[in-house]
C-alpha cells in the first residue's frame, strides 16, 4: 500500500525506517520530511496542518493510510477531518480523534480524565487571569518546588519548576496576565511536585485493545547532570532498568488499562499511540502527563526494539483488530544520543555542512533537523542527528553511539556525554 507519514523530525525518520521494513508498504511519502527520510522515501513539500492540501495529495497519490507523527495535526483534528469526508473516510489515520488529542492539547483535560478514572497523578488546580490571585494563594498551600504548566501546546516549553514561592507567583502572573506562552498559557495548571525518577511508557491502542511498547527514559536538559535549559530531548535509553516486572504490572493495571477503558467509557475515538509520562515515587507509578503521539527521541529507541511488522500493527489499529496480531520485542537494549546545533535550545545557526555520515557502521543515524542543499546534507534545526545503537546492555549500546558520533562533524555540534548517568 501507499502510505503518507506526516512530520519532519527524528521520530518520523525512525517511523519511515521501520515501516519500510514491511512488505505491506509499497511506497512511502513523508511530508515534509528531512534529508534522512529523503534517502529512503519520497519527501513531499507540504504542511501537515494544511488538511485540504493533505486531502488533495492523498487522493491524487492513491494513499491508503496516513500516519501522523507530531501532535499539532492531531490536536487540530486531522482524524475527524478524514472521518467526516466521504472521499477520505475509508482511509485509516493513525492517531486519535480531536477529542482524544485533548489529552495533550489541554493539561486541564488530561488531569480531569486522570482524576475521573482514578489514575494516580499529582494534586492540582487550574487558573485563568481572572483567578490569578487565587492561584497565588493555592501556591502557598504547596511545598516547594512549584510546578506551573501552560494548559495548551507550548512546543515543550510550557512547564516551569521553581523553588521560590515569590518567583512562582510572579511567573504565574507572567503566564496568565502577560501571556508568556501566548494562548497556550491563557489557563495554567498548578501541580503538586512529585519527587522521584521519570520514565516514559508507550501504548499502541485501537481504542479497545492495546499493545505495550518498550519503556524508555529520555534526558531533557541541555547540560550534563540534567542541568540547564529544557530541550526537546538529548538522548534516550530503552528499556528502563528500574522498570522491573513488578513495577510494569503496576503501570499496566493502575494506568494503562484504566486509560484505555476510559476512552471507551468517555466515547473517545482513539486509534494511535499514547505516550504516558510517568514518575516512580517510592515503588509506585504516577502520571505526569499524556502525549498523544510517540516521543522524540524515545521513538529512536522504542521502534528499533520492535520486531513485529509496524504496518501490520497499524492496519490492525485501523480495523480495531489489534488483539489479533502478534507482537514481539527485541530483548537487546537500545540507546540514542542526540547531536544538536551550537546555541540550542536558544539561538542557533542552520546550514552547517555535515560530514562523515558514511563512516558510521555500528549505529543507525536518524535525521532530526537536516536538509539537502546543493547535494550536501546540512543542519536545519536545533536537534540535528540521533545516533541509535543496540547492545546487550545500555552501557555498551551508549559506547557504540558515542563512538559513532566521533566520526561525524559539523560546525558547532554539541551532545551530552552522560546519557544514562542516573541509571548506573
Amino acid at each position: 500500500m501507499n502510505i503518507l507519514l506526516l512530520g519532519s523530525g527524528g521520530r518520523e525518520h525512525a517511523f519511515a525506517w521501520k515501516m519500510l521494513q514491511s512488505n505491506k508498504c509499497s511506497k512511502l511519502f513523508v511530508a515534509p520530511g528531512n534529508a534522512g527520510t529523503a534517502s529512503i522515501a519520497t519527501n513531499v513539500a507540504m504542511n501537515p496542518n494544511d488538511f485540504f492540501a493533505v486531502k488533495e495529495f492523498v487522493l491524487n497519490s492513491n494513499i491508503e493510510m496516513v500516519v501522523v507523527g507530531p501532535e499539532d495535526p492531531l490536536v487540530n483534528g486531522i482524524y475527524d477531518f478524514f472521518k467526516n469526508d466521504d472521499l477520505l473516510t475509508q482511509i485509516p489515520v493513525i492517531g486519535p480523534s480531536k477529542l482524544g488529542a485533548q489529552l495533550e492539547g489541554s493539561k486541564e483535560f488530561a488531569k480531569e480524565f486522570l482524576v475521573k478514572h482514578n489514575i494516580p497523578t499529582a494534586r492540582y488546580q487550574s487558573f485563568t487571569k481572572d483567578t490569578v490571585e487565587a492561584g497565588c494563594e493555592f501556591l502557598t498551600t504547596l511545598n516547594a518546588p512549584y510546578v506551573l504548566k501552560a494548559d495548551g501546546l507550548a512546543a515543550g516549553k510550557g512547564v516551569l519548576i521553581l523553588n521560590d514561592l515569590a518567583e512562582a507567583q510572579q511567573e504565574l502572573k507572567n503566564m496568565l496576565v502577560d501571556a508568556k506562552f501566548g494562548d497556550a498559557s491563557s489557563k495554567v495548571v498548578i501541580e503538586e511536585f512529585l519527587d522521584g525518577i521519570e520514565l516514559s511508557c508507550f501504548v499502541l491502542t485501537d481504542g479497545k485493545s492495546y499493545k505495550l511498547l518498550p519503556t524508555a527514559k529520555d534526558y531533557k536538559r541541555i547540560g550534563e547532570g540534567d542541568q540547564g535549559l529544557n530541550t526537546g530531548g538529548m538522548g534516550a535509553v530503552s528499556p528502563v532498568p528500574f522498570a522491573d516486572a513488578e513495577f510494569m504490572k503496576k503501570i499496566e493495571e493502575r494506568i494503562v488499562i484504566p486509560t484505555v477503558n476510559g476512552f471507551q467509557s468517555d466515547n473517545i475515538e482513539y486509534k494511535g499511540f499514547v505516550f504516558i509520562g510517568l514518575i516512580k515515587v517510592g515503588d509506585d507509578p504516577f502520571v505526569i502527563e499524556y502525549n498523544v503521539r510517540m516521543g522524540d527521541p524515545e521513538t529512536e529507541v522504542v521502534l528499533p526494539r520492535l520486531k513485529s511488522d509496524l504496518v501490520e500493527l497499524f492496519q490492525a489499529v485501523g480495523a480495531q483488530k489489534l488483539d489479533e496480531v502478534s507482537f514481539e520485542i527485541d530483548e537487546r537494549a537500545a540507546t540514542t544520543v542526540m547531536v544538536v546545533s551550537g546555541g540550542y535550545p536558544e539561538d542557533y545557526e542552520k546550514n552547517k555542512v555535515i560530514t562523515g555520515l558514511e563512516y558510521v557502521t555500528d549505529s543507525i543515524v536518524f535525521h532530526a533537523g537536516t536538509a539537502l542543499k546543493d547535494n550536501e546534507i546540512v543542519s536545519n534545526g536545533g536537534r540535528v542527528l540521533a545516533f541509535t545503537s543496540y547492545a546487550d546492555n545500555f552501557e555498551d549500546a551508549l559506547k557504540k553511539s558515542y563512538s559513532s558520533i566521533e566520526k561525524v562533524k559539523f560546525d558547532g555540534m554539541y551532545f551530552r556525554k552522560d546519557i544514562g548517568f542516573d541509571l548506573k
